[in-house]
C-alpha cells in the first residue's frame, strides 16, 4: 500500500476486493472528524459571568500564567496528532468542550504545535453555572461553514428554578464540497446519581433529535455528525432510545444514527475511567447516509480512541487513567480525564 498527496487529502491504495485478479486498485481521499473534552481549559482572567474563580491565579487552585501556558502547550501535544497516521494533516473538524471562551481556543490554536493549520474556531457563550462551552475547531482546507446556531437546553432544578448548563453548538457547512452537519455537545453532569441526572440529558438528547428531525425531513440522505461528552455511555437511554443510536450497521435505517462505540463499550474500552471501570462519554454518532457508499462523497470506514502511553497516568490509584490536569488542587501536568475520539471517512477518487 502507498501513500500520495491528492488536493489537500491523503490519498491511499487499497486492492478493490473482486479485482484483485484484474490488478485494479481504488484510491481513497481520507477525512478525520474529531472530538476531546479539553478539561476545564479556562484563562487567568476573572470573568464576573462565569464561575472561574478557582482558576485564577489566587485561587484554589493558582491557576497562574505559567500553568495556563503549560496546558495550552499539554493540549497541543495531543490536539497536534490525532489522526495523522491517516492524513498528514491530521483531524480537518474537531468539537470541543469544556473551555471558557473563544479567547482561549484562539490561544489554542495560535501554538506552535497547531499554528501552520491556520485553524479557525466557531463558538458561542453558553449559560453554564461552571462557565464552560463547546466549540468548533476547523481547517479551512477541508470545511467551510455557512451557517451556525447556539440551541439552548433549559433545564429545570426540583423546585422549578432554571438550571443551567452548556448550549449545543450547530454548525453546518460544505466539507470538500458536500454538506455536512455537526452538532458539538457536553450533556448535563450526572452530579446527584446518574438516575436523578438522566432527565438532563434526556431532555439534551431530544434537542438534538428534534433538529436532527427537522434536516432529515427535508433531505433524508443528510450527512449529520453528532459527538461531544454525552455524560452516558452509548446504551443508556439518552443516546439508544432518544437519539436512536444504533450499534450494528445493519439495524440502521435511512435516516437513523449509526454508532461505532457500542461495541468496544460492551467490550470493556473507554475514553475514562472512575471507581475502576471505564465509561465511553466521548462519543461521535453519524447518520445512515455515510453507511451507503452509493450515496457518493465519505463514507464511514472505522472509529478510533487516541490514546497513547504518555496520556496516561503512570503510578498509584488511577494508573493507567488518562492523566488530568489536576489532582484535586494540585497541578500535575496532565493533558484531560478525557481520550479524544475520532472517525475516518473514506471517499473513492475517481480517475479523470
Amino acid at each position: 500500500m502507498s501513500i500520495t498527496h491528492f488536493r489537500s487529502f491523503i490519498v491511499f491504495f487499497l486492492l478493490l476486493f473482486g479485482a484483485a485478479a484484474s490488478g485494479q486498485k481504488t484510491t481513497y481521499k481520507v477525512g478525520v472528524i474529531a472530538f476531546y473534552n479539553l478539561e476545564n481549559l479556562y484563562d487567568t482572567i476573572n470573568d464576573p459571568d462565569k464561575s472561574d474563580e478557582e482558576f485564577l491565579p489566587d485561587g484554589t487552585k493558582h491557576y497562574t500564567g505559567e500553568v495556563y501556558l503549560d496546558k495550552l502547550g499539554k493540549l497541543a501535544d495531543v490536539l497536534s496528532q490525532i489522526g495523522t497516521e491517516r492524513n498528514p494533516d491530521g483531524w480537518s473538524v474537531l468539537g470541543c468542550a469544556e473551555i471558557e471562551n473563544a479567547q482561549v481556543l484562539k490561544d489554542l490554536v495560535a501554538h506552535d504545535k497547531l499554528r501552520a493549520r491556520k485553524l479557525e474556531i466557531v463558538h458561542f457563550n453558553s449559560p453554564d453555572d461552571r462557565g464552560v462551552d463547546v466549540g468548533l475547531i476547523y481547517n479551512p482546507k477541508y470545511f467551510t461553514p455557512t451557517y451556525k446556531e447556539s440551541l439552548n437546553v433549559p433545564l429545570k432544578n426540583s423546585d422549578g428554578t432554571s438550571r443551567r448548563t452548556r448550549d449545543i453548538l450547530y454548525v453546518s457547512g460544505t466539507y470538500d464540497g458536500e454538506t455536512m452537519h455537526f452538532f458539538v455537545n457536553h450533556w448535563p453532569s450526572r452530579r446527584g446519581g446518574e438516575e436523578a441526572s438522566a432527565p438532563g440529558r434526556a431532555m439534551a438528547a431530544g434537542i438534538c433529535r428534534a433538529k436532527m428531525d427537522s434536516i432529515l425531513k427535508l433531505d433524508p440522505d443528510a450527512k449529520i455528525i453528532l459527538m461531544g461528552d454525552l455524560n452516558d455511555d452509548p446504551v443508556s437511554p439518552s443516546v439508544a432510545k432518544v437519539i436512536g443510536a444504533k450499534g450494528k450497521k445493519e439495524d440502521v435505517g435511512r435516516s437513523g444514527m449509526f454508532n461505532p462505540w457500542m461495541e468496544p463499550y460492551k467490550n470493556g474500552i473507554g475514553t475514562l475511567a472512575y471507581n475502576d471501570s471505564w465509561n465511553l462519554f466521548d462519543q461521535i454518532i453519524i447518520s445512515g447516509a455515510f453507511l451507503n457508499k452509493d450515496n457518493g462523497g465519505f463514507f464511514y470506514h472505522a472509529a478510533h480512541i487516541f490514546h497513547k502511553p504518555w496520556m496516561e497516568q503512570t503510578s498509584g490509584r488511577y494508573r493507567g487513567y488518562p492523566k488530568r490536569t489536576f489532582d484535586f488542587d494540585k497541578y500535575i501536568g496532565g493533558y484531560s480525564d478525557h481520550f479524544p475520539t475520532y472517525i475516518e471517512f473514506l471517499e473513492v477518487v475517481t480517475p479523470k
